[in-house]
This record gives C-alpha cells, structure tokens and sequence, in this order.
C-alpha cells in the first residue's frame, strides 16, 4: 500500500504480531520535508487501514540521499 501511494518508494515493513508494525520508507517525495510532513504521506498511502487493522506504526523515513542510495 505505502509504495502504491508513494511511486518509487522503497519500503521494508516488519510486524511480529499483525497488528503493530515497523516501516522503513526511503522515498524522494521526502526531500525537503520535516519528520512530520513524511509521516502524514506515508499514513494516507495506508488510508482507512490506520487504527483499523493497522494498530501501530512505527515510521523510519528517509531521502534516497540520506539513506547513502544517491
């Protein structure tokens, strides 16, 4: 879902329970965005899914840049 909302996007995302996940987004729509401002694009990538079957999320998001890609 995040990579269908965010167009070449990187994602890794690890959940040991279902519910409450863990995500890593690497995507150039990051680019000169506070940590806030990416989080908001990543949850209405997940649209309706956010506090329904995806309890919680904990967000890792970065530039192709800062993740040492460009």
């Amino acid at each position: 879902m995040i990579e269908a909302g965010l167009p070449g996007a990187t994602v890794h995302v690890a959940s040991e329970d279902g519910v409450h996940y863990e995500a890593t987004v690497i995507a150039e729509q990051f680019a000169g965005k506070l940590p806030l401002a990416r989080h908001r694009l990543v949850y209405a990538a997940l649209g309706e899914h956010m506090g329904g079957a995806i309890h919680a999320l904990a967000l890792k998001t970065l530039t192709p840049r800062e993740a040492g890609l460009a």
